[in-house]
């Protein structure tokens, strides 16, 4: 599937009706997905960091883009693929990379996954902009805003960061751990579809959209829900 037919899924979506995205770990789970009639999916991290046996931010760049590539090519549907800080390659090979595991899209945090530092927003802004460059419309990118995520509560800043970002050439931001009561707040402020991730107590998926998510996706919660379930059967088996 095309990242033009990606990049309609996010557009023209009505409030209340966001498109869902759920994150396969793996091809088998991918297929579950693709088989259950979601139109696209988009692999999370540390998901598939957990799955190949590594913590959140630990995955050498080699293993996530093999594991990607197993994740698109086991379904028909748009994936796009979680690639955290771009492992620091630099923009050509970070876009030819992400090409050649045939994901249409990808997403791009402004955070260090090692030390957990917000990365300066214009810098980071403009090496968007050179990701743009290269990927020229052949890459849907999400901007990953992890203002909240590392305690930086003035919305403010999450919206500053957001433009930015939008200007460079991002199809659309994810603030990520955006609490759901600012969400409108975020609507009204940035320009383009947000990506929202459900924290544990968060409105259902149907009010995230009414209060401004464009499209909804679910960082490692459903690994997590599937290794409970994993855990379960173990128990019972062990019983």
């Amino acid at each position: 599937m095309t990242v033009e037919t990606f990049r309609s899924l996010h557009h023209d979506r009505v409030p209340g009706d966001p498109l869902v995205l759920p994150g396969p770990w793996d091809a088998a789970s991918a297929r579950a997905f693709a088989d259950a009639g979601f139109p696209a999916l988009a692999s999370p991290s540390a998901g598939v960091a957990a799955a190949l046996g590594y913590e959140d931010g630990q995955t050498p760049a080699d293993e996530m883009f093999a594991a990607v590539a197993r994740i698109a090519r086991a379904v028909s549907v748009p994936v796009s693929a979680d690639v955290e800080g771009g492992y620091g390659l630099p923009p050509k090979e970070l876009v030819a990379r992400i090409l050649d595991t045939g994901a249409v899209g990808c997403n791009l945090e402004d955070s260090d996954s090692t030390t957990k530092a917000l990365k300066d927003p214009r810098q980071h802004a403009d090496w968007l902009a050179e990701v743009r460059a290269e990927a020229g419309d052949r890459l849907f990118v999400n901007a990953r805003v992890d203002s909240f995520l590392r305690g930086v509560k003035d919305p403010g800043e999450a919206i500053a960061r957001a433009r930015l970002y939008v200007a460079a050439g991002a199809d659309c931001v994810y603030p990520f751990a955006v609490p759901p009561e600012q969400l409108p707040l975020l609507r009204e402020e940035i320009e383009g579809p947000i990506n929202v991730a459900p924290l544990p107590g968060s409105p259902p998926v149907a009010e995230l959209g009414r209060l401004g998510a464009t499209r909804i996706t679910f960082g490692p919660g459903l690994h997590q829900k599937a290794m409970a379930a994993v855990r379960k059967i173990a128990e019972e088996l062990r019983g």
